[in-house]
């Protein structure tokens, strides 16, 4: 008796274990889902933004390159 007893607690332990994994692996799906979303409205402003740049204009520049005016 104490054996199955046994075996019923494990199987109720596994069932809750896998449980949450499902749960879990459902979470993770939502978040790559919304950051999938995410990239993919980055990638659009990005593009709009390259359309914007005027052909000839001037490459960017860090302000880092640039030395103060005390230099």
């Amino acid at each position: 008796m104490d054996n199955s007893q046994d075996i019923e607690r494990r199987l109720l332990e596994l069932e809750v274990k896998a449980s949450f994994a499902d749960d879990l692996l459902e979470q993770l799906n939502q978040i790559i889902v919304r950051q999938q979303q995410q990239i993919d409205r980055l990638l659009r402003e990005v593009a709009d933004l390259r359309q914007q740049a005027p052909e000839g204009a001037a490459p960017f520049r860090s302000l880092r390159d640039e030395l103060p005016p005390h230099y």
